[in-house]
């Protein structure tokens, strides 16, 4: 064992304390850090923010005059109670909007703000304890409890003085007043120094008078005006700005139909034109529809052209499927020949316009081998080692006549990307600015989030309609970087478990905030098993279902003639549009298009069925009956709806109105028939019968005056 002197001792002694003292220090300093920290901490929490799409990755989805419900929770320690507002504004606006929120309960609070332009909006929200709201609710309380509150007065008095000591000495305040535009606003600034000043004043000629006092204090003028200019203790402000993208109203809202040009014609062997379609104008008009979408109008191959029902061989003079895009006459930014040309597409576009329709093109990203591009760019594309290409295929589907490009090809990037941005930048200079995209999924989802952005940009006013049948994931992920509308799972929901979980889905978040869907009862592509059976009532239930669950609708043209014929055990029509020109007897007996027209009409008239967010699903006595209310916020419009899933039987139920909805008597019209009935206990039976109309709408209005 080691010997040691004193000194040494000592040495070791005196080390030691400096390390203890050392790491006191730090231990201090470290203390003092942490504490300056925890001081700096909101004491006031602003939680769980809407509407906002992964956190903020990517914006929320509103139309311009839609009212935008911001919610969040709100809370801090203790019985303090708290105030809170929501400021706004267009993305590039140098003021912020505000709009006060409200306390709905258990820390959960609102507002709302309405855009009436279009484009990227920011908000955010600020919250503070509310001094004179906690002042002012004591003093009330124990007012009214009989209990002394002299000192409390004496409080307030102060209080008051501080709020106003505050308003003339901090500039600030006054500067925030320039920089922001108050919505609603009880009082100015001015106003409230006014009112704050002259309450001071009459509490010091009362000050005898407890209850005289207590009554000024307990002003609500005063209260409004105390807000208006109060410092705001424990100011808290989201960290970050929420985005909202308002698009136009048609967005959110439209009716679509969808024809194919070259079927306008009278004989299978005249081909159609865009004159042609003009003369169908006043018809589509006049079932309610304004938006005319058309599959691609573009020159089509001839190269391993498909021919009638999808054979691989077409025979001469089968015109082939529009999807094989590309031949002699150009490519995307070209028109067929057959349709008129550039020329015949403009007189038909300005004529639609005349009757409030809009057009909607196909942008489908695919070349038929005869296309332009594959001469032009050839390395845009992914070649075989044989030299040739391989077709394009979504499985089981297979498409001979069509090719692919590779987006990632060393000679695609960027040219290819430019190109396609560049065709929808063509026609949107030729007045189209809706697009419904082909299978979008099977491209690659960051080209598609910068076309859209690119194109937006520039041209806030352009749509994109997602068709889109896959996983949940990927729709929902398109619907997140930029689509405007989505194709959906509904043409395979029919059952009342199957519509109402996924109506249910789509109209909560997180959906919701980002997810627009659009009901088309058929396509050309789908010929529904569920009205290859189901008879003309099937044709009116699948009709009421999308008109009135969700803003955005659509039909392919045969739907209003029922057309059913399929390929036998197969989701396809027989005799597919897709490869053959199909004439149309546009008068033919047993159509539904007085009652396309009808929906429409109503549609147009209830503001409540403009949207699928408000849906309310509530229980009949008959699973085969789905019943539901929609309702706009101010609940000036109110619908009921009704609709019996069963196309062959008819059905009955008792329907009835939840106490809630009830204000005293109702007047109620049923609009489909147009007929009033008197729903005075809320309840009403209803017979549903399939070869009639297997559904009913009513609207609810108040007797109360």
């Amino acid at each position: 064992m080691p010997s040691y002197h004193h000194q040494d001792i000592q040495a070791l002694r005196n080390d030691a304390r400096r390390g203890q003292k050392y790491v006191e220090d730090k231990t201090s300093e470290k203390t003092d850090i942490a504490i300056q920290q925890a001081l700096q901490k909101p004491r006031v929490i602003i939680d769980k923010v809407s509407p906002c799409v992964d956190g903020g990755r990517y914006p929320a989805k509103a139309t311009q005059g839609q009212a935008i419900n911001v919610r969040a929770t709100i809370f801090a320690d203790g019985h303090n109670r708290l105030a809170a507002r929501l400021l706004w504004k267009e993305a590039n606006a140098a003021k912020w909007c505000v709009e006060p929120m409200r306390l709905l309960g258990n820390d959960l609070w609102e507002a709302d703000f309405v855009p009436e332009k279009q484009g990227k909006h920011h908000f955010k929200i600020e919250a503070w304890l509310d001094r004179w709201q906690n002042f002012h609710h004591e003093l009330h309380q124990k007012y009214y409890a009989g209990i002394n509150v002299e000192l409390e007065v004496e409080e307030g008095r102060l209080l008051l003085q501080e709020v106003l000591q505050y308003a003339l000495t901090n500039k600030s305040t006054k500067r925030e007043e320039e920089s922001i535009i108050f919505v609603h606003q009880p009082v100015t600034r001015d106003e409230a120094l006014y009112i704050v000043t002259h309450a001071q004043g009459e509490l010091d000629k009362a000050h005898a008078d407890v209850d005289a006092r207590v009554q000024i204090l307990l002003r609500q003028e005063l209260a409004h005006a105390v807000e208006k200019i109060e410092p705001r203790q424990f100011l808290t402000v989201t960290s970050q700005l929420y985005v909202v993208d308002v698009e136009r109203t048609k967005a959110g809202f439209s009716s679509w139909y969808e024809l194919f040009p070259r079927s306008i014609t009278n004989s299978v062997k005249k081909h159609g034109t865009f004159d042609d379609v003009i003369d169908r104008l006043p018809a589509i008009q006049a079932m309610g529809f304004d938006v005319l979408y058309f599959p691609p109008i573009h020159p089509i191959g001839r190269k391993f052209r498909k021919g009638r029902n999808n054979n691989v061989t077409a025979k001469p003079g089968e015109p082939g499927s529009p999807y094989a895009i590309g031949g002699e006459a150009g490519g995307h930014d070209a028109v067929h020949p057959e349709l008129g040309g550039i020329d015949a597409f403009r007189r038909l576009r300005d004529a639609a316009k005349q009757y409030g329709l809009e057009i909607a093109l196909d942008f489908a990203i695919q070349c038929s081998p005869d296309h332009p591009w594959l001469r032009e760019h050839p390395d845009w594309f992914s070649w075989r080692p044989d030299g040739s290409i391989r077709y394009a295929e979504n499985p089981p589907k297979k498409y001979q006549d069509i090719v692919n490009v590779d987006f990632y090809a060393p000679g695609a990037m960027p040219p290819m990307w430019l190109a396609w941005r560049d065709v929808v930048l063509y026609w949107i200079s030729e007045g189209v600015t809706i697009f419904r995209v082909d299978n979008p999924h099977t491209k690659p989802l960051p080209f598609w989030e910068w076309l859209i952005a690119d194109v937006r940009r520039s041209h806030p006013e352009a749509m994109f309609l997602a068709e889109a049948f896959t996983r949940p994931a990927m729709m929902y992920q398109l619907a997140k970087i930029g689509f405007s509308q989505s194709y959906t799972y509904f043409i395979w929901r029919n059952t009342k478990q199957e519509l109402t979980e996924y109506l249910t889905e789509l109209s909560s978040p997180p959906a919701r905030d980002f997810y627009r869907p659009h009901f088309f009862v058929n396509t050309p592509d789908i010929n529904p098993y569920f009205t290859q059976t189901s008879g003309r009532g099937g044709f009116l239930i699948r009709t009421a279902l999308a008109a009135t669950t969700s803003g955005l609708w659509g039909v392919y043209s045969g739907f209003e003639y029922c057309e059913a014929a399929a390929l036998p055990g197969k989701e396809e029509y027989l005799d597919s549009e897709k490869y053959e020109i199909k004439p149309r007897n546009f008068d033919q007996p047993g159509n539904i298009i007085a009652e396309i027209t009808r929906l429409n009409e109503i549609r147009k008239q209830n503001p409540a069925l403009q949207t699928h967010l408000n849906i309310c699903f509530h229980e009949p006595n008959n699973d085969n009956v789905i019943f539901f209310s929609k309702a706009t916020r101010d609940r000036k419009n109110v619908i009921f709806v009704a609709i019996s899933l069963d196309p062959h039987q008819a059905q009955h139920a008792h329907l009835q109105i939840p106490r809630e909805m009830m204000d005293g008597s109702r007047a109620v019209t049923e609009l489909m028939r147009d007929i009033d009935l008197s729903w005075e206990s809320g309840t009403q039976h209803w017979y549903f019968d399939p070869q009639e109309i297997p559904f009913a709408i009513w609207r609810l209005q108040s007797r109360r005056t």
